[in-house]
């Protein structure tokens, strides 16, 4: 999280941001000037009044596409709009695996899985730098709820946190190359992200080399020396701790030899080389504030619509038929813009409605709707004589308006934020009973769901076809259209499992929801309390559901389309030390469309895994077309983390191959032997692997 920095004034120089820190003039070295996210250039508080950007979709409709390209461009807008405004540090890059369904930022992550969530967490950041503005990844590491965030201790076996929540950043810092890595709120294994010396200084910067800084998140600093000594670089957002400690608290040290000055040389060089290597010193772009909008708007258009996720399509009845006598849309301000996430990520382009939220760590975080309205955009796809609106409140005149539509779209909505996790997993203000009832009334009601995460579907049965859009972004509504009635064939599909209900979840027990523990300028109130993750280990997400021998509502993958795909001819090979696998995917159908085959891999007995993600690619076919994918596999993937000996260790045995449309759909399969080998926990060497 990034926040203003709380002074009654903004220092001269500043652009008001989340932090602002001056340059030095005489050294040719510029301030940094810092942004949050990773959905956009956030304007918290409204610290720039009137400012303009684009919104992205959320990183889960990201993850939803399965396209690293869509994940590049996207950053490098993200990186445009940046630079045009003066900044040239964004705080973007969240690649937190998403262990808890019910968690307030989930949409702000990827996925539930480390090598997709590396694999466009690390092409995101390298969009963002390659327009010469830094980017972070963050939260390191195992940060997935915000119930008691600043108390919640993230207990995990170092086993398991290699190949898991560690995985995703090493993959994700390996391709992107990020410029600084920001440390969670949260402890893991007893000691806070931001001064845990096993995660900064044996990991990143020892096993991993990474040369860049790392900054603790806004009012995430607990120490001075043993922060110091354990990788800190940069305290952020000093004011919401209960004290500065590296201001005078750091010069003191060093002065009594507790803090050695070379320890301060390195936090100011590795600075200076990360915005060397993106030209934010040598190359400084000057704000010119000309962003083309208009431009930016279709992008983030165009990757909504690769990520939105057709969930379920009952005898075909989307795509919509155009020139229908009646449709109805229902939903809470569908007729004014779609929903997006709150918090220090949130995007508020001109134009969109702002609507109370909560407050987190002092500052208030609306509940923002992007101006992209699903009403008029529906009304421009369909070519309807008439297309009515309601907002859904009244639940008796919504099922009455239904009974006489051709069709209805039905908008549920579920907000999430930064600062609070959901209380389950049920819609809110009694959207489930809205569904039910208007499903009643008219059997041809579409649910969209614009949503933070997971939601439980007790209507599931009721309705014939549902499509989840996460949080869409600007043009999204246009993006909803464009599938509901044909313009855009689906290709999404789900980055996270959908569970049938909480008692599926590896920790359906939650504490109190609505706790808070986030006390700007004040000691943490309240006890640490641990989180025990060792119950799923490595297996998170879906690997958790194919252990346990449990039928999620939908699984990790999913995704339906308006043609029909197969494949064929599927071979692995051992060449060198990689294994290399080829499938042949044929579109059926008539229409053009993305595939996305997913490759998973598995192993039996003392040395095995549950199913993993060891690969995937987007394939766009034309109708009868075909094309061979090719898939390198990630060595680490098909080995387990042996902590003891810091290496990742693979005995000889047999690997069974699947390769598939989602974590559970038939597909075709093929085992393959593979010698024994090992591998040091460093990152040298494996970047080339990826992608």
């Amino acid at each position: 999280m990034a926040l203003p920095t709380g002074e009654t004034k903004i220092p001269e120089g500043a652009l008001g941001s989340a932090a602002y820190y001056p340059g030095i003039p005489r050294l040719g070295i510029p301030a940094q000037q810092q942004s949050d996210a990773s959905l956009g250039i956030s304007n918290t508080a409204n610290v720039r009044p009137g400012d303009n950007a684009t919104a992205l979709p959320s990183s889960l409709l990201l993850g939803a596409s399965f396209d690293p390209e869509t994940a590049r461009e996207t950053g490098a807008l993200v990186g445009r709009e940046a630079s045009a405004k003066g900044f040239n540090v964004q705080l973007a890059g969240g690649a937190n695996l998403i262990r808890e369904p019910r968690g307030g930022r989930n949409f702000e992550y990827i996925s539930e899985d480390p090598l997709l969530t590396g694999i466009i967490a690390g092409h995101a950041v390298a969009g963002i730098q390659s327009q010469g503005v830094v980017s972070t990844v963050k939260h390191f590491a195992v940060n997935p709820q915000e119930t008691g965030r600043v108390l919640a201790n993230s207990v995990l076996s170092l086993n398991a946190l290699h190949e898991s929540d560690l995985l995703a950043f090493q993959i994700a810092i390996e391709i992107g190359a990020p410029g600084a890595v920001m440390p969670g709120y949260n402890l893991v294994n007893g000691e806070w992200a931001s001064e845990n010396a096993y995660l900064i200084q044996t990991v990143l910067k020892g096993e991993w080399h990474y040369p860049g800084w790392v900054m603790s998140d806004w009012g995430a600093t607990h120490s001075t020396v043993k922060a110091a000594l354990a990788g800190l670089d940069v305290q952020s957002g000093a004011n919401l701790d209960p004290q500065r400690f590296f201001v005078q608290l750091l010069r003191d040290a060093v002065a009594a030899g507790q803090v050695p000055q070379t320890r301060i040389d390195d936090m100011v060089a590795r600075q200076l080389r990360s915005l060397f290597a993106v030209g934010a010193i040598d190359r400084p772009a000057p704000p010119d504030g000309h962003i083309d909008y208009m431009a930016h708007r279709l992008i983030a258009q165009r990757a909504a619509e690769r990520g939105i996720v057709l969930l379920k399509n009952e005898h075909g009845i989307l795509p919509a038929a155009r020139g229908a006598r009646r449709l109805l849309v229902i939903g809470r301000h569908a007729d004014v813009g779609v929903l997006a996430g709150g918090g220090s990520s949130a995007v508020s382009p001109v134009g969109s409605l702002s609507l109370e939220g909560v407050e987190v760590m002092g500052v208030p975080m609306a509940r923002v709707y992007h101006p992209s309205s699903p009403l008029h955009a529906i009304r421009a796809e369909a070519g309807a004589a008439s297309v009515d609106f309601l907002d859904g409140v009244d639940i008796a005149a919504a099922v009455r308006a239904a009974a006489d539509a051709d069709m209805v779209f039905l908008f549920a909505e579920e907000w999430r934020t930064e600062g609070e996790d959901r209380p389950g997993l049920d819609l809110p203000d009694d959207q489930d009973a809205l569904i039910t009832a208007v499903a009643g009334a008219n059997p041809r009601t579409v649910v969209i769901l614009q949503s933070g995460g997971a939601v439980a579907m007790p209507w599931l049965d009721a309705v014939p076809a549902v499509l989840a859009t996460f949080y869409a972004g600007s043009g999204g509504a246009e993006a909803i259209a464009g599938v509901l009635f044909g313009r855009v064939n689906p290709s999404g599909h789900l980055p996270i499992t959908f569970p049938r209900d909480i008692g599926q979840l590896p920790h359906p027990q939650q504490q109190d929801p609505g706790t808070t523990t986030s006390n700007p300028g004040m000691p943490i109130k309240g006890a640490i309390f641990d989180i025990d993750y060792n119950v799923e280990g490595s297996d998170v997400g879906y690997r958790w559901y194919a252990r346990e021998g449990l039928t999620p509502l939908f699984p990790f993958g999913h995704g339906l389309s308006y043609t029909r795909f197969t494949y064929s001819d599927l071979h692995a090979h051992y060449q060198g030390d990689t294994l290399i696998v080829t499938v042949m995917v044929r579109n059926m159908g008539a229409r053009a469309g993305a595939a996305v085959p997913q490759l998973y891999v598995s192993r039996e007995g003392a040395h095995g895994f549950a199913p993993r993600l060891a690969g995937f690619k987007r394939i766009d076919l034309e109708p009868g077309e075909i094309g061979q994918v090719k898939i390198h596999v990630d060595p680490r993937l098909l080995a387990r983390f042996d902590a003891a000996e810091r290496m990742w260790v693979r005995k000889a045995g047999i690997i069974d191959i699947h390769c598939s449309e989602s974590a559970t759909a038939e597909g075709k399969s093929v085992s393959v032997e593979l010698p024994a080998s090992t591998q040091a926990a460093s990152s040298e060497g494996t970047s080339s692997l990826l992608w």
